[in-house]
């Protein structure tokens, strides 16, 4: 992780910003107090246009590991058709 003040990461941001395609984190700081982080946004993970953009957005999250082959083996939730489709439907109501 490299600590940059805001000047230098203006100066220099295609550097600072090569260093996060590498896998690099970037702690940008404002006379000495940090104050934001830049992260890649995905490390190996095919991800499509629309997902990036939610990430972008801070929407989503982009995955920090494949699930565990365990993960699908475990038993599914019973909930009922009607039951998750009202959850959902009550959801979009509150927005």
């Amino acid at each position: 992780m490299h600590e940059v003040n805001i000047a230098e990461l203006k100066n220099r941001l295609s550097h600072y910003l090569d260093k996060v395609r590498r896998g690099e984190e970037i702690v940008v700081k404002d006379r000495k107090k940090p104050i934001a982080r830049i992260v890649p946004l995905a490390s190996g993970i095919d991800l499509d246009a629309e997902e990036l953009e939610l990430i972008a957005e801070g929407v989503i999250r982009p995955p920090q590991a494949e699930l565990p082959a365990s993960f699908w083996k475990m038993p599914r939730p019973r909930v009922s058709r009607e039951a998750a489709l009202a959850a959902v439907l009550a959801d979009r109501d509150e927005e």
